[in-house]
């Protein structure tokens, strides 16, 4: 609806052809790389909140170059001193570093 509004007809993709998706395709190849080559899933429950968990770590914690090492959601820096806390982010398989107060 907001593409007919600038007056732009959108043009559909293949399903089947993911290529055809350049933002698509590369947050497939990041969910790959970062997550699904490290763990087995076993089942459709665990893949669906492994996919959740993901995307949250993708928006909240995982910085990209495109944003200036920032993230999506906008991250607020952390102080410039004090002790380094580690937060275990998609069951350990990346952290998340802060300073404490």
């Amino acid at each position: 609806m907001a593409v007919r509004c600038l007056k732009m007809s959108p043009v559909r993709t293949f399903f089947e052809s993911p290529w055809q998706n350049g933002v698509a395709e590369r947050w497939v190849e990041s969910c790959r790389r970062d997550l699904l080559n490290h763990i087995i899933v076993v089942n459709k429950r665990l893949l669906k909140w492994l996919l959740s968990d993901y995307v949250r770590y993708y928006h909240e914690d995982r910085t990209h170059l495109g944003l200036g090492k920032g993230t999506p959601s906008g991250r607020t820096p952390s102080r410039s001193s004090g002790r380094v806390l580690s937060q275990e982010r998609l069951g350990g398989l990346h952290h998340r570093y802060d300073r404490a107060a």
